[in-house]
C-alpha cells in the first residue's frame, strides 16, 4: 500500500502542483484503502509530525514538510510516505525529478538508487546491520564521492515505524546486529551531492544540506531472507507511472 501511494503521486506530480495538494491526495488515498497515514501525528507530544507524506525538495533531505509551495520544472522531490494497517506499518521513499535535470543531478539519482539496490541484497540471513551500512557508503562515497547523512539512519519496521536495529548508511562490514531471517528493516540511503553535513530548521523537523546542495532518498521496507533481502515496497509501479508522466524526467531511470 505504501508503493500504491507512491505510485499515485508519480501520476499527479507536474509544475504548479502544491506540495500540501499532494499530501492531501495521498492521506485521502491512505484512508480510502483502510490505512492510516503512519507519519501524521508521530513524534513527541510537543511537536508532533503535522502530515501524512514528507515532502522534501532539492536542498531539504528529509521530513520537509508539504504546504504552500508549486513544484516546478528541474525540482528533485524526495516523496517518503508510512501506511498502517492490519497492525503493521510500511515505509517507503522515492525521488522524482521534474522536467529536465542536470546530467549531476540524474546521476546522484541513479547511484543512490542503485546503492539501495546493493543494500537490499546485504540484507541476508547472518550478514551484519554494518554489511548494509558499508555497502552504501562504499558505493556513494568511495566510488562516486558523494556525501552521506550520518545524523539520520533506517531501521526496523513493523509493529512499530520505528524499530530496532538502527541502519546506518555508513559504517564496517561485520560490525552491529546479526541479521536473522524475517527481520523487517526499512533501509534507505539518504545521500548529498555536496558535504554529508545536514542542519534542522526552526520547525524541530525539516532536514537540510548544510551547503544547500541537493539530497536524495529512496527508501524499502525489506525482508531479511537467507540468500538476500527481499524487497516487500517495490519501485516498478511507481517507475511505470513516471515513464507515462510526461511532466518526469526518465534520464534517471
Amino acid at each position: 500500500m505504501v508503493t500504491a501511494t507512491l505510485t499515485e503521486v508519480a501520476k499527479m506530480l507536474r509544475p504548479g502542483v502544491t506540495t500540501l495538494a499532494l499530501d492531501q491526495m495521498a492521506e485521502q488515498f491512505i484512508k480510502d484503502h483502510g490505512g492510516v497515514p503512519s507519519f501524521k501525528g508521530y513524534g513527541p507530544s510537543s511537536n508532533p509530525y503535522p502530515y501524512s507524506l514528507c515532502i522534501s525538495v532539492n536542498e531539504v533531505v528529509v521530513h520537509g514538510f508539504p504546504g504552500s509551495y508549486e513544484v516546478k520544472e528541474g525540482d528533485i522531490i524526495s516523496v517518503d510516505c508510512g501506511f498502517y494497517k492490519d497492525g503493521y506499518h510500511g515505509d517507503h521513499a522515492y525521488t522524482f525529478a521534474i522536467g529536465e535535470v542536470s546530467p549531476e543531478l540524474s546521476q546522484l539519482m541513479r547511484v543512490t538508487k542503485e546503492s539501495l539496490a546493493r543494500a537490499v541484497s546485504a540484507a541476508r540471513e547472518n550478514n551484519r546491520v554494518g554489511d548494509i551500512s558499508f555497502t552504501v557508503e562504499d558505493y556513494t562515497h568511495r566510488q562516486h564521492g558523494y556525501g552521506v547523512v550520518r545524523e539520520l539512519v533506517g531501521h526496523g519496521v513493523g509493529k512499530r515505524l520505528h524499530e530496532d536495529p538502527q541502519v546506518p548508511n555508513y559504517g564496517r562490514r561485520g560490525d552491529g546486529k546479526r541479521l536473522k531471517e524475517g527481520m523487517v528493516l526499512a533501509i534507505e540511503p539518504m545521500i548529498n551531492l555536496g558535504t554529508h553535513k545536514v542542519h534542522t530548521l526552526d520547525d524541530g523537523w525539516t532536514v537540510v544540506t548544510a551547503d544547500g546542495l541537493p539530497s536524495v532518498h529512496y527508501e524499502h521496507t525489506t525482508l531479511v531472507r537467507k540468500g538476500a533481502g527481499e524487497n516487500l515496497s517495490q519501485f516498478g509501479p511507481i517507475e511505470e507511472a513516471e515513464r507515462q508522466n510526461p511532466n518526469l524526467s526518465k534520464a534517471h531511470l
